[in-house]
């Protein structure tokens, strides 16, 4: 669809868009299912309007870094498909995918949500590493916060796969009962400046015009685990005061959309 940008920055500046919803008004419909993938130990769909992406969690025994020896780790990779948007390609990750995987991967690793000690088997010698992949499935927008609805969704579902007492084997093919030991929950959310509005829940076309955004990671409690600047324009300090606080309101919202599909 060929859209003028001129007029969505006028349409923002009156408070207005193109699909008649409100500048803070997610899409809908926004669904959530989990165990999407048998072979996955924990994964998750998500659904935001047109914007579907896909996030898995594998779990691996490995030796703990040198300088955290009782401590296990968590890497998130994030492929963006061809599929999914005509403006991606196949091969390595290009910036937008790491952006990507690295905002996510902020948002969780500086809330400490996961309890890295718990997934310390022989200290110095063996723990469970979480490796997390990001796949998108349809690019309609907002990849941000559709991608860490997933992957919370994806660690909630998760359960540690099966390893033999004597051989220390794992057997992908079967799951324990035991969840991973999550002590927080961070949600991402994704505000923009368009015109002087703050918009949240872009599309695509919407994207190619907004002059700054602040990702924002914030848990039940309203505690802020990360924040990412991006966009050429500047924020000003009110400006970033009301996107935080948008932000924050808004991944309540989110949350209890997670909360009626994950236990």
């Amino acid at each position: 669809m060929i859209v003028n940008t001129q007029t969505i920055k006028k349409l923002a500046a009156q408070g207005k868009r193109l699909d008649g919803r409100g500048l803070t008004e997610f899409r809908g419909p926004i669904t959530i299912e989990t165990d999407i993938s048998w072979t996955a130990e924990g994964s998750a769909k998500v659904t935001i309007g047109d914007t579907v992406v896909l996030a898995g969690v594998k779990m691996s025994l490995e030796k703990p870094y040198n300088d955290t020896p009782d401590q296990g780790g968590i890497m998130i990779n994030a492929e963006l498909t061809p599929m999914s948007s005509s403006q991606y390609e196949r091969g390595p990750p290009g910036i937008k995918a790491i952006e990507l995987s690295r905002v996510t991967d902020r948002g969780i690793r500086e809330a400490k949500a996961i309890d890295m000690k718990k997934l310390c088997v022989t200290p110095g010698e063996k723990a469970w590493f979480v490796i997390i992949d990001i796949v998108t499935i349809n690019d309609a927008g907002n990849l941000f916060d559709a991608a860490g609805v997933a992957v919370l969704a994806a660690l909630k579902n998760a359960r540690f796969p099966t390893v033999d007492a004597e051989t220390g084997a794992i057997d992908y093919k079967k799951k324990t009962d035991q969840k991973l030991p999550l002590l927080k929950e961070p949600l991402s959310v994704t505000v923009y400046k368009i015109n002087g509005a703050l918009v949240l829940d872009l599309t695509t076309e919407e994207e190619q015009v907004y002059e700054a955004r602040l990702t924002v990671a914030s848990d039940s409690n309203g505690i802020i685990s990360a924040m990412q600047k991006g966009g050429e324009g500047p924020l000003s300090l009110e400006e970033i005061e009301k996107m935080v606080t948008l932000s924050m309101e808004k991944a309540s919202f989110l949350r209890g959309e997670l909360d009626k599909s994950v236990q």
